[in-house]
């Protein structure tokens, strides 16, 4: 995730990724590689002699973005005790901002005792789909 964060953060060849990170070559060559092969990064060609490549999101990568947003402000919370050392700013209002979970269909917001969840249609086992499931409290 942290390689995934980076690529958010504009960061996109190899030895920067190496340099933020400070994990051995060949380690993230193989996480990078993991990232490519599952869609989450493309390996996209930058210069010809030597043949070297950068790593942009792909879509599939993009979509990652409210997963690291939440991570991340839930470590602002729970163990930023300075403050958050990253904040986000909405750039419609300019105003600094968290994201909130809404709900796609009436716009009102989400958390876990607002919700339940029902076995949808790629449930492989019991309950059946359209049948309740019980969140943790």
């Amino acid at each position: 995730m942290l390689i995934v964060r980076d690529a958010f953060l504009g960061i996109r060849r190899f030895d920067e990724f190496q340099s933020r990170l400070g994990i051995s070559r060949n380690i993230l060559t193989t996480r990078l590689a993991a990232l490519v092969g599952a869609g989450v990064l493309d390996k996209v060609p930058y210069q010809e002699r030597p043949v070297r490549h950068e790593y942009r999101l792909t879509d599939k990568g993009r979509d990652l973005w409210p997963v690291l947003t939440t991570m991340r402000q839930w470590g602002d919370k729970w163990a930023a005790p300075d403050g958050p050392p990253l904040e986000l700013v909405h750039v419609p209002c300019g105003q600094v901002t968290v994201v909130t979970h809404t709900c796609g269909s009436c716009g009102g917001a989400i958390d876990h005792r607002s919700v339940r969840a029902i076995a949808g249609p790629g449930a492989s086992s019991m309950p059946r789909p359209g049948q309740p499931l019980t969140l943790a409290e």
